[in-house]
């Protein structure tokens, strides 16, 4: 049966920034598919966790702080030792810094790339390395951004790290379809999460964006979860490279 391509059931999945947004959908929406959940955050997963396994699912908090690479071995690691192996990353944690490209700061430029681009790609890097060793292929699954397609505005840090994330996961796809590893990537559209306060709390430009959107409403992180299980599923064994817009219409406008 087609549906059972769906199933996560057996499957192991890391998933960065799963404590709240995005990366708590996307948590929620793998664990109902069947996967074992290991969560990486920086603070508190315990509502992800509560909301798991009150439905009957399996999450593993990971604490880790992802500015730099430091944790990255950590996580594999003890993603292994709790579960025994790994079949799927989602690399979701991100930050944005917004300011006027002309008065913006080397600090803001540096975190923002490291932790949304570089950091990303050693996770990419050691996952794929666990996924070789096991044998059986893998699925690493990238947050993009609509910036990874547009310029937008004072965020120049945020849309080059996103930029290169579309990037990387061409290239990542292009390496490892060898190997039987799948490297796709998620561009979330417009999304009720921590990095939209600011504009969901401006009325003009909060109003200015619903009108660009053809679903004329902000997205929910519930939206994200079935794209994600779709690309962490055997349905997905030949989608590889490619960066999945889910953004209410917002490309097509």
């Amino acid at each position: 049966m087609i549906l059972d391509k769906f199933s996560l059931e057996g499957k192991v999945a890391i998933v960065t920034g799963s404590n709240t947004g995005l990366g708590q959908g996307i948590s929620l929406g793998l664990a109902e598919a069947g996967a074992a959940v290991a969560g990486v955050y920086r603070n508190d997963a315990g509502e992800t966790e509560a909301m798991i396994t009150k439905s009957g699912g399996r999450f593993f908090g990971i604490k880790a702080d992802l500015k730099s690479i430091a944790p990255v071995n950590d996580i594999i690691d003890n993603t292994v030792d709790k579960y025994g192996r790994i079949d799927i990353l989602v690399n979701n944690a991100g930050i944005i810094r917004r300011e006027d490209s002309i008065n913006f700061t080397e600090k803001d430029w540096d975190e923002v790339m490291d932790t949304n681009l570089k950091t990303v790609f050693f996770l990419c890097q050691a996952a794929a390395r666990q996924f070789i060793k096991q044998g059986e292929g893998g699925k690493i699954i990238n947050i993009a951004s609509m910036l990874s397609f547009q310029g937008g505005i004072r965020v120049p840090s945020y849309t080059s790290s996103k930029s290169g994330i579309m990037g990387l996961t061409r290239l990542l796809a292009c390496e490892w379809a060898k190997d039987k590893i799948n490297v796709n990537a998620i561009a979330p559209g417009y999304m009720e999460t921590n990095n939209t306060i600011n504009l969901r709390n401006d009325p003009v430009r909060s109003k200015e964006l619903l009108g660009r959107i053809p679903a004329d409403r902000w997205g929910q992180p519930s939206d994200v979860a079935g794209p994600a299980v779709f690309l962490a599923s055997s349905a997905a064994d030949y989608v590889n490279g490619y960066t999945l817009a889910v953004d209410g219409g917002w490309l097509a406008r």
